[in-house]
């Protein structure tokens, strides 16, 4: 028997992550038959059409030009103030919610999840969230003795589940007097469905309802990490001004990350956002998530926080970045645009794709199509329900017949 010595909770504990064990096996493949006969739909970073990993250009020149004593120093605890307003600002545009909002920095987008699961969800409660689900999701969970649950994402018209999302709430509150609730939209991490404004109507009803015994305590996460690849810029924010004049038991946190909206991913820079209706939620929000910073990570990369708060502020850089990241987005539109199309004309059934990174293709035995596919020399990520393909890493010329060749290696396994 191999000896042990770490705590009880951490046994057996061993980071296993299908992503990166799926994007190593296609960069193995790159090295043996050449970068040109490989396709890799593995990693959820923006690579141009020469596959190249892409910095918005006006984001390193900023970056590049913060002095270097402000990129060495300390940042306070809760992140600088000038990013903190930037991050809600930018987050928010024009559909700021009737609330008091207030931000904490983070390590990135997952900072927010691991101090929304410590401090809103009691040790050993059930986390909620879709069926489809960006997997450390669990990790996250699991790691701070709490369990993640989900419900069907969609309903038999391809619409987000609000009777599935009811029930799983009505079950889960009979239990635990706090429930988190984490919903990826829009631009969904792993099948690139955005909740519409109508669903959102649908889902802050039920929670309204719930939140009307005053014993109970709702924290709902919005993972906003793809909102800047969703669509127009106005447009895709309306739903932020849902979230003012809520029950003071129904607390919202907004997940902002630098690294999509940026092109900032290993500075591992994000906003945790609290939107609430009362001032004593919004006070405790602010402490309890900067102890946390404390107790983790302590503080966070200032010169990225500095490079954001330096773009904002100017509305000649900041309208660049934009116009920037639209060409991107644009990038991204047409490599999905052309793998439905073939998809469709191949018989080939996806999951409802509005935006961003990645997309998704149902299927009983992911491990087995992925595992034909990667004779193919194509690399993608198995999920429990499905195949997630990320568009935003494959060129262009690689996405055609890439429809074709997945039913295929489906039709194969079968």
């Amino acid at each position: 028997m191999a000896h042990s010595v770490v705590a009880s909770h951490s046994v057996g504990k061993m980071a296993t992550d299908k992503i990166f064990g799926a994007n190593a096996l296609a960069v193995k493949a790159a090295a043996q038959f050449g970068k040109d006969k490989v396709t890799n739909a593995t990693i959820g970073a923006l690579l141009d059409d020469n596959e190249q990993l892409v910095c918005l250009p006006t984001v390193e020149k900023v970056f590049r030009s913060v002095p270097i004593t402000e990129i060495i120093n300390y940042a306070p605890i809760a992140g600088l103030p000038d990013f903190l307003n930037a991050a809600m600002d930018h987050v928010f545009g024009e559909s700021k919610p009737d609330a008091f909002t207030r931000a904490v920095a983070t390590s990135g987008g997952s900072g927010v999840l691991h101090h929304a699961i410590w401090n809103y969800s009691e040790i050993h409660d059930t986390v909620l969230t879709t069926d489809w689900y960006w997997g450390p999701y669990k990790v996250l969970c699991e790691e701070v003795l709490r369990k993640l649950e989900t419900f069907p994402l969609f309903d038999d018209k391809m619409q987000f589940n609000l009777p599935a999302f009811e029930m799983k709430i009505t079950a889960l509150l009979a239990k635990q007097n706090n429930l988190l609730i984490i919903l990826n939209t829009p631009a969904h991490n792993p099948t690139g469905y955005t909740v519409t404004d109508a669903e959102w109507d649908g889902i802050i009803n039920i929670l309204k309802a719930a939140a009307k015994n005053p014993e109970k305590k709702i924290t709902v996460v919005a993972d906003i990490a793809y909102l800047d690849f969703s669509g127009e810029r106005n447009t895709c924010r309306k739903f932020f001004a849902k979230f003012g004049q809520m029950p003071a038991n129904l607390l919202f946190i907004v997940g902002f990350s630098m690294s999509k909206s940026f092109t900032m991913y290993g500075q591992r820079v994000g906003a945790m956002i609290g939107v609430t209706s009362d001032a004593d939620v919004a006070k405790e929000f602010e402490d309890v998530n900067q102890y946390s910073s404390r107790a983790t990570w302590s503080n966070i990369n200032r010169g990225a926080m500095r490079t954001m708060a330096m773009i904002c502020a100017d509305k000649a850089l900041y309208a660049q970045v934009e116009q920037e990241r639209a060409g991107f987005y644009q990038l991204i539109k047409g490599r999905a645009d052309l793998f439905a199309q073939e998809a469709a004309a191949a018989n080939l059934t996806m999951l409802p794709y509005n935006a961003g990174y990645f997309l998704s293709v149902p299927s009983t035995v992911p491990d087995a199509v992925v595992a034909k596919l990667n004779e193919e020399n194509i690399f993608a990520v198995a999920l429990a329900k499905g195949i997630r393909i990320a568009v935003c890493a494959v060129p262009t010329e690689k996405i055609k017949g890439m429809a074709g060749k997945l039913k295929k290696a489906m039709d194969a396994v079968k």
